[in-house]
C-alpha cells in the first residue's frame, strides 16, 4: 500500500511540474522582461543581472563556445574549462596513439607542464550583445523584392559589424538574425587559440554506454573532459607559445557539492545549435520521409564497415573513433526523431497550427494582405526544391561526407591557380599542414571498402540525371561494376597513399593533380552537387519570405504569449526543474542514476560500450566515495525538463543560486522530435552530476591539484 502511495505521489508531482515546463531558449538581454517572474516562481534565487549584465561581470562571462559546436564553462580563476567528453573527443583522439591511447586509458596532467597544446581548438567568449534590429531594417522598403531585401540587410549587418570593433582588436563582431529575419542582434566575441588538454577519463567512463545508451535514459555516463585557456602574458588571445600563461579569468563558476533533488530549480546557459520550432507541416513531411531516412540508411551502411575495421585493428580504432562517434550520433538521433514524429503526431500538430493561422489571417483584410501568402510561399518552396534536395542529400552523405578520398583532393585543389595552369605557391604551407592532419587518421583500405558501398548506393538509388558524371564512366568502362572502378581509382590515385602525396608535395605539378583519377571523380561529384544546389537556391527567396511572414504573423496572433527564437548557436538560457518522467504506460523513470547502475550494466561481451575500469570497481566495493557520495552511493547522471539541443553539449547546469551542479550532455529518446516541437511531459535534458565528475578527478585519477583551483561550495 505504501509503494502505491509513493507512486501516486510521484505521478502527481510529475504532472504538476510538467505543466510548468518552460519551452524556450531565451536571449539573455530579455530575461528581465520575459522570464524572471516565472523563474522566481519556479525557485530561482538570483536576479536577471546575476546572469547577464551589460556593465558588470555575470554568470554569462564564464560560459564559452568550446571548439566549433559545443559549450564549456570556466571553473577556476586560472582558465580551467570543463565540457563534455564527447566535445573534447576529437582533441583526445588527436593526442592518442597506439602507445599512448588516451581514449582508452584517459589522460591526466599532474602539473601545468604536462598540459597538452591542441592545435585548431578554440574557446570563444561573448563579450557584448546589442539589439540592432531598427538599424538593420532601416533601409527596407515595402516594394523591395526578397533578393533586394536580403542584400540590403547583409550590407547593413556588415557595416554594423565593422564599426563594432577597432582595427587590430582581438575581438570579432557578427550580427545574427532571429525570428526568421524579424530581429537582429550584434555579438562581440573574443577567441582564444591556445587551448591545452588537462584531463579526460577513459572512454569506459566518459563514453560509457556507447551507441546503445546514446540518447537514452537511464544513463550512466561520466561525460566530461577538462582543458585550460592560455593567453599572452598581457591576458590577450595569442597563438600557442611556450611564453603563454594560464588565462586569468575575471569570472568563474562556483561548484556545488550539495547536488540536486527532485523539483529543484535548474537553469542552463549555452549555445544551442539549431531548432525548427516554426517549421511547417510540409517541412516535417520532408524531414520524416526524405532527410532522416537518407541519413539513417547511408550512415548505417558506412558505420557497419567502420566498426568492423575498428574492432579488427587498434590503430584504426583510434583513427576512426571520433569520426564514427560524430556520424553515429545523428544517425541514431534521426532514428529516434522519426519514431517521435510518428508517435507524437507532430505533422498533425503543425497542420492544426496552420489552420489556426489561416483562419486568423482571412478574418481581417489587413492581416491577409500582410500574411495571407506566407504558408503558400513556404509550401511552394519546399515542394519545388525537393526533387533537387533529395539527390543532393544522397551525394553529401555517401560521397562528400562518406568517401574520404575526396577530402585530400579538395585540400590539394587549393594549390591550383585560377586559370588551372599552375601551382599557387602561397597555399603550399597550408595545404601541407591540412594533408598531414588528414592522413594521420586515414586508413586507405577502410576507405576503399566504404567507397565501394557508397558508390553502389548511389548507383542503385539515384536517377541517371541526378548521378555525378563518374557513373556514366562506370557504366561504359566498367560495365556498371563500382567495385572494379573503386579498386582502379585507389590503385592509381596518389591520394590513397600518404607517402605518394608527401613526395608529390616536394615538387607539386598541376598536370599531375588534374590527371589523377580521384581528382577527376571529385571534380565531377562537386560540380553535380553544386548544380543541384543551384536549383535548390532558386526557391530560397520564396521560402525566406514565407518563413519571415509566418513567424511575424504567428507572433502577432499570439502577442500575449512569450516566444523564443529558434536556436542558431548564439548564447541562450533555459530554465526548468529536476524531474522524473513517465515514458509509457506502467513505467516511471527516476530522476537520477548511480554508480551501482554502472556496475549492473557491465558487460564483458561488449567491452567497447560497457567496460568498467578495475579502479572504479575497487572504489565502489570499498565505498570510497569521499564527500561526493549520497546515501551510500555516487549519483552519476540526472534529468530535468530544461529545453536544450545540440550545441548545448557541455553547458553548465546551475542551481537556484548560480552554482554548477552538472553538465548537460544529451536528450531523451522519447522526445527526439524536440527540435521541431517541444513536449513538456516527455522532454528531458540528461546531465552528468558534477559530484561524479569531482569523484572521478579526485578518487579515480588522483589529480587533486585541479580541485584546489576550483571554488567548491559545501
Amino acid at each position: 500500500m505504501r509503494n502505491k502511495f509513493l507512486i501516486l505521489c510521484t505521478l502527481l508531482l510529475v504532472t504538476s511540474w510538467s505543466v510548468r515546463a518552460d519551452e524556450g531558449m531565451w536571449l539573455l538581454p530579455y530575461i528581465e522582461k520575459l522570464n524572471i517572474k516565472d523563474m522566481k516562481a519556479a525557485g530561482f534565487r538570483l536576479s536577471a543581472k546575476d546572469i547577464y549584465d551589460v556593465n558588470n561581470l555575470a554568470i554569462k562571462d564564464a560560459v564559452v563556445i568550446f571548439g566549433g559546436g559545443c559549450t564549456g564553462e570556466v571553473i577556476s580563476p586560472n582558465g580551467l574549462v570543463i565540457t563534455n567528453h564527447h566535445c573534447g573527443y576529437g582533441a583526445i583522439q588527436q593526442h592518442s596513439t597506439v602507445d599512448h591511447d588516451y581514449l582508452k586509458d584517459g589522460f591526466w596532467a599532474m602539473d601545468q607542464s604536462e598540459e597538452l597544446p591542441t592545435p585548431g581548438l578554440t574557446v570563444t567568449f561573448i563579450r557584448k550583445m546589442e539589439d540592432v534590429t531598427d538599424r538593420v531594417l532601416s533601409g527596407i522598403t515595402s516594394d523591395m523584392t526578397e533578393t533586394q531585401r536580403t542584400e540590403t540587410v547583409k550590407q547593413m549587418c556588415d557595416i554594423i559589424s565593422k564599426e563594432a570593433v577597432e582595427p587590430g582588436s582581438s575581438k570579432k563582431a557578427v550580427v545574427e538574425s532571429f525570428f526568421g529575419g524579424n530581429q537582429y542582434i550584434l555579438f562581440i566575441k573574443e577567441v582564444f587559440e591556445d587551448i591545452r588538454m588537462v584531463g579526460a577519463p577513459p572512454s569506459s567512463i566518459g563514453k560509457f554506454g556507447g551507441d546503445t545508451d546514446n540518447w537514452m535514459w537511464p544513463r550512466h555516463t561520466g561525460d566530461f573532459s577538462i582543458f585550460r585557456i592560455y593567453s599572452a602574458p598581457d591576458g590577450k588571445p595569442a597563438k600557442y607559445s611556450a611564453d603563454n600563461v594560464p588565462y586569468k579569468a575575471p569570472y568563474h563558476l562556483p561548484i556545488s557539492l550539495k547536488g540536486v533533488k527532485e523539483g529543484d530549480f535548474t537553469f542552463v546557459l549555452g549555445f544551442p545549435g539549431s531548432t525548427s520550432r516554426y517549421m511547417s507541416s510540409f517541412e516535417v513531411d520532408f524531414v520524416r520521409n526524405y532527410e532522416n531516412p537518407i541519413r539513417i540508411f547511408v550512415r548505417g551502411e558506412r558505420q557497419k564497415i567502420l566498426m568492423e575495421d575498428m574492432m579488427r585493428d587498434e590503430k584504426i580504432k583510434i583513427q576512426y573513433a571520433s569520426k564514427y562517434a560524430g556520424s553515429s550520433n545523428y544517425w541514431k538521433n534521426s532514428i529516434g526523431m522519426n519514431k517521435a514524429l510518428d508517435r507524437l503526431k507532430v505533422k498533425e500538430e503543425k497542420e492544426n497550427i496552420e489552420k489556426e493561422f489561416t483562419a486568423w489571417t482571412v478574418a481581417d483584410t489587413s492581416r491577409f494582405n500582410k500574411y495571407g501568402d506566407a504558408l503558400r510561399l513556404k509550401e511552394d518552396a519546399v515542394k519545388g526544391r525537393t526533387p533537387y534536395l533529395v539527390p543532393q542529400l544522397y551525394i553529401s552523405e555517401a560521397l562528400l561526407r562518406g568517401t574520404e578520398i575526396i577530402t585530400p583532393v579538395r585540400i590539394m585543389a587549393k594549390l591550383i591557380n585560377k586559370d588551372q595552369t599552375g601551382i599557387d605557391s602561397s597555399q603550399i604551407a597550408s595545404v601541407k599542414s591540412s594533408l598531414s592532419k588528414f592522413y594521420k587518421d586515414y586508413s586507405p583500405e577502410t576507405d576503399r571498402k566504404v567507397s565501394k558501398k557508397m558508390f553502389a548506393i548511389l548507383r542503385d538509388t539515384l536517377y541517371k540525371n541526378d548521378q555525378p558524371p563518374v557513373f556514366s564512366m562506370i557504366k561504359d568502362y566498367y560495365g556498371g561494376n563500382v567495385e572494379a572502378f573503386v579498386d582502379d581509382m585507389f590503385d592509381n590515385s596518389m591520394f590513397s597513399d600518404s607517402l605518394k602525396v608527401a613526395e608529390f608535395m616536394k615538387h607539386p605539378d598541376v598536370n599531375i593533380i588534374l590527371s589523377d583519377p580521384a581528382y577527376k571523380m571529385t571534380r565531377g561529384v562537386v560540380d553535380k552537387y553544386n548544380s543541384l544546389g543551384a536549383e535548390v537556391v532558386k526557391y530560397s527567396d520564396k521560402y525566406t519570405e514565407g518563413h519571415r511572414k509566418f513567424i511575424s504573423g504567428y507572433r502577432e496572433m499570439y502577442k500575449d504569449k512569450k516566444m523564443a527564437p529558434d536556436a542558431n548557436f548564439t548564447m541562450r538560457m533555459t530554465y526548468g526543474n529536476v524531474l522524473p518522467y513517465v515514458p509509457k504506460d506502467g513505467v516511471i523513470y527516476n530522476y537520477y542514476t548511480t554508480l551501482s547502475g554502472v556496475m549492473e550494466k557491465e558487460d564483458p561481451s561488449n567491452p567497447y560500450e560497457f567496460e568498467v575500469p578495475e579502479k572504479l570497481k575497487e572504489l565502489y566495493e570499498a565505498k570510497d566515495f569521499g564527500s561526493y557520495g549520497t546515501d551510500g552511493d555516487v549519483r552519476v547522471n540526472f534529468i530535468s525538463n530544461n529545453d536544450i539541443t545540440g550545441g548545448n553539449s557541455g553547458s553548465p547546469v546551475l542551481n537556484a543560486k548560480g552554482e554548477l551542479v552538472g553538465l548537460a550532455f544529451d536528450g531523451n529518446w522519447e522526445a527526439m522530435s524536440g527540435n521541431i516541437i517541444f513536449e513538456p511531459e516527455l522532454q528531458r535534458m540528461i546531465a552528468v552530476d558534477i559530484r561524479y565528475v569531482l569523484f572521478i578527478i579526485d578518487k579515480f585519477a588522483g589529480d587533486v591539484r585541479l580541485l584546489e583551483e576550483m571554488t567548491l561550495v559545501k
